[in-house]
């Protein structure tokens, strides 16, 4: 966090701060205390985003393929990053250098993705018989978040009603699974494109319950505190009022960054990783990794521009 800060303000106390803001964020240590895929998951993708800073800066085609190689590794962590590879081509619209070189620099982070993916790939082609990039997991999740059971969810109001809600989910998702004919059970890419098929096959049959399905998750997604069903009233508290802060320092941050090509970078991964789960399923912890750290960045800096005699770094 403190590398990345560096090279887009270029303001070594703005980049310690961040450094420090990072290690002590409470989601970020919440997250480093349980066993779950976001903390080795956050580390290959700001990993991946620093290597691809840098190789745009000097420019590097050689950062730029281990920048995609790390950004595999963190798909291979958690999947939702597959859609996050679109970024990978960033440096082509970096209008300092020469198409051609642009290009070079783009494709090669692309490369280093397929590359690194490529053997799990086949390893699936190979046992499965069939094309699955990383898992069979995305039609599970996309059922799971398109059901009409998650709009019960969010009626949900306290963890009685919250553990009977997971049961109920459970036992929607066993009987849709054993309604799918054998054919379709056995085989792991087609039982995840029937359950795509049925979930939007629901969400068009009534669109009125799919707006406000998706107005519940954008809303579930944005919020600046984390579930009370989960946690005391104090924490939530804190917490909202803490990323409360950081959202309208961010917001400074944003308008005021001097390198607004990673500005707009920022605020399309932003909305791309926020589309990518209201689309599927929408979780806090699963934001964290996505937005905290964006947030952070540009919050410290929008921190930094409240300082006394601070100037825009030229």
């Amino acid at each position: 966090m403190a590398a990345i800060s560096a090279h887009i303000f270029r303001q070594r106390i703005i980049a310690i701060l961040t450094g420090i803001a990072a290690a002590l964020h409470p989601a970020f240590v919440h997250l480093s205390t349980d066993i779950q895929t976001e903390p080795l998951f956050l580390l290959f993708l700001l990993g991946s985003g620093a290597l691809l800073l840098v190789a745009v800066d000097r420019p590097s085609s050689s950062l730029a393929l281990a920048a995609g190689v790390l950004l595999a590794a963190a798909a291979l962590t958690r999947s939702s990053a597959l859609p996050v590879a679109i970024f990978l081509l960033a440096p082509f619209f970096d209008r300092r250098y020469p198409l051609r070189a642009r290009a070079h620099i783009a494709f090669s982070g692309v490369l280093g993705f397929v590359l690194a993916l490529a053997p799990w790939t086949l390893r699936n082609a190979l046992v499965y018989r069939e094309l699955i990039i990383v898992n069979d997991g995305g039609g599970i999740v996309f059922y799971a978040g398109n059901s009409d059971r998650m709009l019960e969810y969010y009626g949900v109001k306290n963890q009685t009603e919250l553990q009977a809600w997971a049961m109920s989910m459970n036992r929607d998702m066993d009987l849709q699974v054993a309604r799918f004919p054998e054919s379709v059970r056995s085989s792991p890419g087609r039982l995840s494109r029937a359950l795509v098929r049925k979930a939007v096959e629901d969400r068009v049959r009534d669109p009125r319950e799919t707006l406000r399905l998706y107005g519940k998750k954008i809303w579930d997604w944005l919020r600046p505190y984390p579930n009370p069903l989960y946690w005391p009233r104090m924490v939530v508290l804190g917490i909202g009022a803490l990323h409360g802060i950081l959202y309208l320092l961010a917001a400074r941050g944003l308008l005021l960054a001097p390198r607004r090509g990673a500005t707009l970078f920022a605020l399309a991964f932003l909305f791309a990783s926020m589309a990518t789960h209201v689309l599927t399923l929408v979780s806090w912890r699963y934001r964290v990794p996505y937005w905290d750290p964006v947030l952070i960045l540009y919050g410290m800096f929008g921190a930094g521009t409240l300082l006394p005699g601070w100037k825009l770094p030229t």
